[in-house]
């Protein structure tokens, strides 16, 4: 089974969503094999872009933790939302994320892996319909944001238990 989420760095519900639901979806479905989880970035925003850019610095490997930090500390890099705290903030997260300076920077700097983000988020929300955040599309089957209550009895159900 595979569970997609669709999420904005930026977006407060999704946030939320991963410091209310994720942790229990993570040790229950995830962990276990039972669930193939997909996070598909949304960007709404110029923020939840370069986010986004720092989160796929890491590579396969960092991307879930680094994802982890801007939902988990997504009040404290967004600051008081200007350009230049934004900016800095992010770059302290992808230090702490083992990152080095140069990396993020290239990272931050390539317009064309911007571009192509941007490209990939507008046809898999385009397909999928997706018009807010967070949205959960379990086994292609689109759902409104929800709590780990809720999610686990249609995972369960769709699990056969």
């Amino acid at each position: 089974m595979t569970l997609i989420e669709y999420a904005s760095f930026t977006c407060s519900h999704c946030a939320r969503f991963h410091e209310t639901v994720f942790g229990a979806l993570k040790r229950d479905y995830i962990d276990t094999g039972k669930v193939r989880f997909i996070l598909r970035e949304v960007y709404f925003d110029k923020f939840g872009l370069w986010a986004g850019q720092v989160a796929q610095c890491g590579g396969d490997l960092k991307y879930y933790g680094i994802a982890g930090m801007l939902f988990s500390e997504q009040k404290s890099w967004i600051g008081d939302g200007t350009e230049p705290v934004i900016a800095e903030n992010l770059r302290k997260i992808g230090i702490k994320a083992g990152l080095t300076k140069d990396q993020i920077e290239t990272c931050l700097n390539d317009t064309a892996r911007a571009e192509a983000m941007v490209m990939t988020y507008q046809k898999n929300a385009s397909a999928d319909a997706i018009e807010g955040t967070p949205t959960l599309v379990i086994n292609g089957e689109k759902h409104d944001n929800m709590g780990y209550a809720e999610l686990k009895k249609i995972l369960d159900a769709k699990l056969g238990g």
